[in-house]
Formats: structure tokens, C-alpha cells, sequence
């Protein structure tokens, strides 16, 4: 996405060079620790600038801010204004200025890859960057380089060639009314929510996700197609078969030119995010503050969220720039257990907790049955893979830090075949607070391998159930397996402390780091 600084990380006669001895700090000024720190970002003081917006950033905008009183780092998609950190941070004002209004993910990771960069520094948040807009080359150069969908290797990163996977390559094929775009990814564990399809007028887009790497075709048409179009996937062969249906009927010379990044094969983490605008079709009150959002996706526009990855949401024409991130949900927990469930790629819903006194959420709550959302390309790293052979799910959620939990609960009832038990420990504040109770019980009393639990932090008196925070008590009884030796995974999502607290926890009840998978709430 950026050009990463050459120069060694950290710089030679750095203090935070590492020694035989371990890695050394910079002595900080008084008043300047990390508890100083994170009582600076729970102050309220404005640290970005920005008055609380978040905006998207473009590569040019990112260099300008390059100084110490004016400096943005990008880590991984993500910027941060760390000037009001520089006095703070124990490595030193200068590590920090390595990365001075450039991309400083492999600076970072260099180092501090083990650090929670995303709390410590969230009051910092300026916004993500932004992706580049389409630019039109000469086709005619490109037809040189290109052969039939398949870039020469000498265009194939090093890094790509010798680690990432095999490159995939696209050819087309048409009839009198059809043009099918067949893209062969040379991967087994291909499917429908490995491809992400958007045309509108001329401009045709595929994103297809191969492991850490995204495909990308992007191109000109060189006729005109019409709105609706099928996708298919034979996963035995990794292949993808996308179907557009001419507008005209005649034979097309070519499929079109090639438009920016086209044929291209990027780490997923450089990439920048896509968005579609999508229609407002109803939103319903679950609970006294959150509600059930349905956005119906443009029919030009192929889009599955996979199980465990979330998208951004954008509000247009309000002059903010803020964009969220929200993990889609179920239309609702009953309807999907009666049977398998079958792709559905034209509506989304999210449960969204709306804050009276948020600059996203009562501008969400605002808009009309109509309007329009602008909804990004998936993101997130969780793998449908963990599932495998899998025999006790744990499943820990706090507030609306239950959404992950949703399509992650259909999955497991319906897909996994070795699964014995399922248990969901639900924590809210009050009764009133709990999303879709009814329907979790009822899906308990018709599934006799999932257990529902309640824990309350401000019951009421009559309350009979759990009351408290997590904790090592509530967790101890809590996550006992089927089976001594049993496959057991443990997800956890809601608000940062107690995520953090609940990792730290299944740490101490010696879960290993791979039974384990935290979300963002």
C-alpha cells in the first residue's frame, strides 16, 4: 500500500537497539509513564486533532504529517496521530519518527508485534486509509505484459513468489448472450465467500481471497452487461466462474482494458477498502437501545461475509468521514436452525447498539427506510478452519460483543458434525440489556448440545441467575470440557477490558493460545 523506510528498524546507535543483554528503553521525563499515558487517553483531551472524527487518509495526505508535533503513522491500514504519544513512548521520540507519515507495519512488527498497538493508542485514531481510485492505462501496453490472464513471474513479488501462494490466473470465454469470467486459483478451500464481485457501467472488479492475499481483476468492459449475474465455485478444482450477461448480442473482440492493480496478487493487510452503497430496507428495535439493520446489497454487486470477519460501514453526504466496523449477523437465531442454510448474498443485517450521545450510531438511527450505507470488502482473521474435528465450543460475549456469535453458533449446530457441546456465556448489565434471550432459549430447549448462560452485573432483586463481571470463579465452572483430551475452541468478544481480562483468564486456566480467539467488539 506504502513504501516502507529501508532503513534498519530500530536505526543503528538507536538506544532501542536489542543487545545480548535485552531490548533498552529510553529513560521517559517524570509524568510520563505508561498509567500517565492511559490516564491522558481517558481524560477526554482531544489527542488527534480531529474532534472526534474519523476520516479516511490518502497516501498523500499520510506523507504531509511527517514532524514531531504533526506526526501519523499508518500500522496496518489503520492511522494513528502518535505525536501526543512521542513523550510516552519508552523506545524514543526518534524510533517513532522512523515511520513519520509513511506505512510503519513491518517497522512495527520488527519489534512491538506482541504489543496491543489498537488500545493503546485508540484515542489516537485519525482513520483508515483510504483506497486509491480506479486510473485507466493503455490496454494495449498491458495485452503485452498479459497472456491470457496470467501475469509473467518476473511481475510477481519475491515476497509472493517464495512464501504466499501459488498465483492464480484468469481466462474468458463467451457465447451469444454470455461472458464467463473463469478465475483459476489453483486453492482447494475456495468458496462463495472467497470472491467478492462489483460491476457498475463498464467497470468490472473481482476480489477473491486466497489466504492472506487478495486477487484482484479489475477491468474496463468492453461492452456493456447487465446488473444481475451468477457466481459459481468448484471447490474441488479452485475455480470461480463468474456469468455476465450482454446487454447486446455480439461478439465481443476483447474483455476490456485493464484498470488499476488489475491482475494483481497483495497481502490483504496492504490493501485498502472497497466500498458498495447499500439500501436501507428495515430496521427493527431488539432491545431498549439496539436495533436490527437490514441493508439489501446492489444487484451488481456479489458480497458474503465469511463466519468471524466484519465490514466498515459508512454514512454518505454527512460531512463526518466516520466509518465503523460491524460484524453481520443472522436475520435472527430460530428461522436459521430448521434447516441448513442457503447462501444469500443480497441482504446483510447488523445488530447495532445506538449511543444517544455517539457521532455514528444516532446517524445511523436517523436515516430512512430507502437511504443508503456504503458497506467496505470484508476484513478480520478468523479461520473456518479452527472448526475442524472441534468438540466443545466456549463462546463468551459482553453486550453487542454477542454479533460474532451469531452466524458462529449456525455454523457450529448445523456443520460440525464431530461438535458434542456448545455453551454461550452471555454478559450484560440488565435484563432488559439481553439480545435475543427468547430466541437463545428456545434454540437451548431445541438443541440439547447448547447451554445458554446469564450473568448480570445490575440485576434486579428477583433476579435468579449469575450476577458479576467475568471472572476466574465464573470461568473455572464454566469451561469444563466434554471430554479430558476433547478439540475445544473459546471465543471471546465485547468491550476491550474485558476481552483483555477474559484472555488473560483462559491464559491462567492453561488454554494454549490456539483454543483460543478473540474478536473487536
Amino acid at each position: 500500500m506504502l513504501n516502507v523506510p529501508s532503513q534498519s528498524f530500530p536505526a543503528p546507535r538507536s538506544q532501542q537497539r536489542v543487545a545480548s543483554g535485552g531490548r533498552s528503553k529510553v529513560p521517559l521525563k517524570q509524568g510520563r509513564s505508561l498509567m500517565d499515558w492511559i490516564r491522558l487517553t481517558k481524560s477526554g483531551k482531544d489527542l488527534t486533532g480531529l474532534k472526534g472524527r474519523l476520516i479516511e487518509v490518502t497516501e498523500e495526505e499520510l506523507k504531509k504529517h511527517n514532524k514531531k508535533d504533526d506526526c501519523w503513522i499508518c500500522i496496518r491500514g489503520f492511522v494513528y496521530n502518535v505525536s501526543p504519544y512521542m513523550e510516552y513512548h519508552p523506545g524514543g521520540e526518534d524510533e517513532l519518527m522512523r515511520a513519520a507519515g509513511s506505512d510503519g507495519t513491518e517497522l512495527f512488527d520488527q519489534v512491538h508485534r506482541w504489543v496491543n498497538y489498537e488500545s493503546m493508542l485508540k484515542e489516537c485514531l485519525v482513520g483508515r486509509m483510504a483506497i486509491k481510485p480506479a486510473v485507466l492505462k493503455d490496454y494495449r501496453e498491458e495485452e503485452k505484459k498479459v497472456l491470457n490472464g496470467m501475469l509473467p513471474k518476473s511481475q510477481v513479488t519475491d515476497t509472493l513468489a517464495k512464501e504466499g501462494p501459488s498465483y492464480p490466473s484468469y481466462d474468458w470465454f463467451q457465447t451469444d448472450s454470455l461472458v464467463t469470467i473463469a478465475i483459476y486459483t489453483k486453492q482447494k478451500d475456495i468458496n462463495l465467500d472467497s470472491i467478492i464481485v462489483d460491476h457498475q457501467n463498464d467497470s468490472f472488479r473481482a476480489e477473491t481471497i486466497i489466504k492472506d492475499c487478495l486477487h484482484l481483476i479489475h477491468i474496463g468492459l468492453s461492452h456493456e452487461v447487465q446488473e444481475d449475474f451468477s457466481v459459481r465455485v468448484v471447490e474441488s478444482v479452485g475455480k470461480i466462474e463468474i456469468v455476465l450477461k450482454k446487454k447486446e448480442n455480439i461478439s465481443w473482440d476483447f474483455l476490456g482494458h485493464p484498470l488499476k492493480n488489475h491482475n494483481s496478487l497483495i497481502p490483504r493487510k496492504d490493501t485498502g477498502l472497497y466500498y458498495r452503497k447499500c439500501q436501507l430496507i428495515s430496521k427493527e428495535d431488539v432491545t431498549h437501545d439496539t436495533r436490527l439493520f437490514c441493508l439489501m446489497l446492489p444487484p451488481s454487486t456479489h458480497l458474503q461475509v465469511p463466519i468471524g470477519q466484519h465490514v466498515y460501514l459508512k454514512l454518505p453526504n454527512t460531512g463526518t468521514g466516520i466509518v465503523k466496523p460491524y460484524t453481520p449477523v443472522s436475520g435472527s437465531l430460530l428461522s436459521e436452525f430448521k434447516e441448513p442454510v442457503l447462501p444469500n448474498n443480497k441482504y446483510i443485517y447488523f445488530l447495532i447498539k445506538i449511543y444517544p450521545t455517539g457521532l455514528f450510531t444516532p446517524e445511523l438511527d436517523r436515516l430512512q427506510i430507502g437511504d443508503f450505507v456504503s458497506v467496505s470488502s470484508p476484513e478480520g482473521n478468523f479461520k473456518i478452519s479452527k472448526f475442524q474435528e472441534l468438540e466443545d465450543l466456549f463462546l463468551l460475549a459482553a453486550g453487542t460483543g454477542f454479533t460474532p456469535m451469531v452466524k458462529i453458533l449456525n455454523y457450529a449446530l448445523t456443520d460440525i458434525p464431530s461438535l458434542r457441546k456448545v455453551k454461550l456465556m452471555f454478559f450484560n448489565k440488565t435484563e432488559d440489556d439481553i439480545i435475543w434471550r427468547s430466541q437463545l432459549e428456545k434454540l437451548a430447549f431445541k438443541d440439547k448440545r447448547l447451554d445458554v448462560e446469564f450473568v448480570l452485573s445490575a440485576p434486579i432483586s428477583e433476579w435468579n441467575g449469575k450476577q458479576g463481571h467475568i471472572s476466574p470463579a465464573l470461568l473455572s465452572e464454566f469451561l469444563k470440557r466434554n471430554l479430558d483430551k476433547s478439540k475445544v475452541l473459546v471465543c471471546i468478544c465485547g468491550p476491550v477490558p474485558f476481552t483483555e481480562q477474559g484472555v488473560r483468564l483462559l491464559h491462567d486456566l492453561n488454554f494454549s493460545k490456539n483454543e483460543i480467539h478473540s474478536f473487536t467488539a
